[in-house]
């Protein structure tokens, strides 16, 4: 068996490629241009890379950005400051605040003053407590967990009735998936660090979401024949010669990497019904969440 690629690519452009659609018909209908405020506290290459990602997502869907650099001293109270500003602004449709926070700050309470009509990330206590309540529907959902259950609607994967395991517990991915899978009537498990058997609780998914940061730790002997496998993981491992050496770039003399999932690929590829690559599966979907969230946001707002 050899599983079917589910191309986050494709499907996360389709995505962009309607909320582009539905931006453009908006301005034509004389409404606002929706905005997102994206918000960067210090100046981490991999969080300052991503928002710019955002930033240029905004741009090529017809939407405004704005962005707000903060020193990574910056206290509480003048973030809280920032935030309460830009929950008052029309212009700002969404707000951003890009994670994690330098730990002199308290994440949560951040979180907890953007106004529930303009929280993009769904990582409000309110969105998540809805998400987290039968018969409750949060304003916006955490926007790669979405792209991980709309990756298996899209890919025809049946998850009613399906037995699903969800490897990390994060607020931020492992936590919001295992919630949309019970809320779509599967039956959850949630894997961690002390978690018995591992490998045997894995071998009982249908569906397998691997969020747990290390990489290719899902073996193909993990999975059971015909699993659908969503691999959220993005990990750098060194590029190898033949002989097992680094291979050393001849441009910065610095050994190369790879991205590599929570899964291993090659192994898992030949046992599963359908795989998430890395890159080029979740990571695409993150970003197309995002938009759409921020086009919500806007049509939420102008009632």
């Amino acid at each position: 068996m050899t599983a079917q690629i589910i191309d986050g690519t494709a499907i996360g452009q389709k995505v962009r490629d309607e909320v582009k659609a539905k931006v453009a018909a908006r301005i034509a209908a004389g409404k606002s241009q929706p905005g997102l405020a994206t918000v960067l506290v210090g100046a981490r290459v991999d969080s300052a890379a991503y928002v710019g990602m955002k930033q240029k997502a905004c741009a090529e869907l017809g939407m405004t950005s704005y962005h707000y650099p903060v020193p990574a001293d910056v206290s509480q109270e003048d973030l809280e400051k920032l935030i309460k500003k830009l929950n008052k602004s029309k212009k700002v449709n969404g707000i951003l605040v890009q994670l994690p926070l330098p730990s002199h700050l308290n994440e949560e309470r951040v979180l907890q003053l953007i106004s529930i009509e303009k929280d993009v990330d769904g990582f409000s206590p309110i969105n998540i407590g809805r998400l987290a309540q039968k018969g409750r529907e949060p304003l916006f959902v955490p926007c790669t967990p979405y792209g991980c259950i709309y990756l298996l609607e899209q890919a025809g994967v049946k998850i009613e009735g399906a037995n699903a395991v969800v490897l990390g517990r994060s607020n931020i991915v492992g936590m919001p998936a295992a919630l949309l899978l019970i809320g779509k009537n599967a039956t959850v498990t949630v894997c961690h660090s002390r978690t018995k058997d591992l490998p045997g609780v894995v071998r009982q998914a249908d569906i397998l979401i691997a969020a747990i940061g290390r990489a290719e730790m899902v073996r193909g002997d993990w999975i059971k024949p015909g699993a659908a496998i969503i691999d959220v993981g993005i990990n750098g491992i060194p590029m190898l010669n033949p002989d097992g050496t680094p291979l050393i770039s001849q441009k910065t003399g610095k050994p190369r990497q790879k991205l590599v999932g929570d899964v291993n690929y090659e192994e898992a590829k030949e046992v599963a019904g359908f795989i998430t690559p890395v890159p080029g599966g979740v990571g695409p979907m993150t970003i197309a969440m995002l938009m759409a969230n921020t086009l919500r946001a806007a049509e939420i707002q102008d009632k």
